[in-house]
């Protein structure tokens, strides 16, 4: 072979092992935790009945979604009465690797997992039920360090719905949204498990994940603080949420935006571009965007762009595609279904109860939007702004076991994030996850 072909042949083999690595899903929302995906080849239609089932394997109750990073899939599932369980699988065949386990005994209303762990070089992390954050060697399968997010910065009794953090990797950092009553956000050494730094607490206990956006071309880490929980907390002062922006490096407190109404705040903050981020919950207000604007001096000067109360997503972040916002409106006391709103907090359109979306997952890959409902149903959509375009859909979910009347009364609790890697979406529903193919084979 002449030395040109030779280094074309390199060149190509290089192009298609960095295409590999970056259709992984190593983390929360995706390679760049924004709910999207690389892929390419997605099918434009499936048959009557779905997209083939490549495997499935059984777990147990929860809400935990999957990772996925070289060929190997990594979910926390658990068991109330015994603790939490990271396990590891083969993306290819769903076959069990291996797996760890560890003692994190209670339960909430909600039973099971909670939680989606993040993989980095020869590192897995997750935070269990219970905020037990653990550093696992993926070649040893054995524990680097553990800590505890909640008890070590004097957590008691648990939240109400517990712990549901999932671990941001930054640097050489990995940052939760502890929210104890000595620490709030706090910044652990990726390596050693030694606390980089830590913020006062933030005000209100929150489900909310850390995210990262960008202010004047840096990165801020965005936390969102729920405001007091009317029902859980009747005997403390109901003050206001926030949304927090915190210098990555230090943790140092940036800027406080101070006026959120969600009193179980769960979606990230999201980077809407231009100095502007988008928060929503599914509890009161629906959605609020803010836009955050730095001074000559170093101080940061914070304006409300809109609320609206017609647009939210009670679990998740909503998608950012074109200018619009996509989300699953469906909450305690809003069935909007999917919804769509553009920059200005105009509403396009909304599915309602037809179809219904109720606190499934989204993700954009190749232009069209994956989606659960939450429900049973798995959908394959056309982003539009002029109206709601789905292309096919299929019932592949199963319910919850047990007490029929929680099951009736908050529909089949499929509302763990989904996952897209190699043509392959991963859903968790309550028996068992799914490895579904939805691009065409290479």
């Amino acid at each position: 072979m002449k030395t040109g072909g030779f280094f074309l042949c390199v060149l190509a083999i290089l192009i298609c092992l960095t295409n590999i690595h970056a259709q992984d899903w190593p983390q929360y929302l995706g390679p760049e935790r924004n709910s999207t995906s690389p892929q390419t080849n997605l099918l434009r239609s499936w048959p009557e009945n779905g997209p083939e089932i490549i495997w499935t394997t059984d777990l147990g109750i929860g809400y935990g979604g999957p990772v996925v990073n070289d060929g190997k899939v990594y979910l926390l599932d658990r068991d109330d009465e015994v603790g939490d369980n990271l396990r590891c699988f083969d993306l290819s065949n769903g076959e069990e690797l291996w797996s760890f386990d560890y003692e994190a005994t209670g339960s909430v209303m909600f039973p099971g997992s909670r939680s989606v762990p993040i993989v980095d070089d020869n590192y897995v992390y997750s935070c269990g039920h219970n905020g037990d954050l653990y550093c696992i060697d993926i070649n040893t399968h054995k524990p680097v360090w553990n800590n505890n997010i909640w008890t070590d910065f004097g957590g008691d009794q648990l939240p109400i719905w517990a712990i549901t953090q999932c671990p941001l990797v930054y640097d050489n950092m990995v940052i939760v949204l502890s929210q104890a009553p000595e620490a709030g956000a706090v910044a652990y050494d990726k390596l050693s498990g030694e606390v980089v730094w830590k913020t006062p607490y933030l005000g209100n206990e929150s489900y909310a994940s850390p995210s990262v956006v960008k202010i004047d071309g840096e990165d801020h880490i965005a936390v969102v603080i729920s405001s007091t929980n009317p029902i859980g907390h009747r005997e403390l002062p109901q003050t206001l949420g926030k949304v927090v922006g915190i210098q990555p490096a230090t943790g140092k407190i940036l800027w406080e935006y101070d006026n959120w109404l969600c009193h179980i705040s769960v979606p990230s903050a999201v980077d809407a571009g231009n100095n502007k981020i988008l928060v929503v919950g599914g509890y009161e207000l629906g959605a609020v965007m803010i836009e955050v604007t730095k001074q000559a001096d170093g101080t940061y000067n914070i304006t409300e762009v809109f609320k609206t109360e017609e647009f939210g997503d009670q679990t998740k972040p909503p998608l950012l595609i074109d200018g619009y916002f996509y989300a699953q409106f469906g909450t305690n006391n809003t069935r909007d279904g999917l919804t769509c709103m553009n920059m200005d907090g105009e509403i396009m359109w909304k599915t309602k109860r037809d179809p219904d979306f109720n606190k499934g997952s989204m993700i954009l890959a190749d232009g069209l939007i994956l989606a659960t409902d939450g429900s049973k149903s798995v959908y394959l959509i056309e982003p539009d702004p002029s109206g709601f375009k789905p292309l096919a859909s299929a019932e592949l979910l199963e319910s919850k076991p047990g007490d029929e009347r929680m099951a009736a009364r908050f529909a089949t609790q499929n509302w763990a994030p989904i996952a897209l890697a190699d043509g392959k979406l991963l859903i968790r529903d309550q028996t068992r996850m799914m490895c579904l193919r939805v691009a065409e084979r290479y």
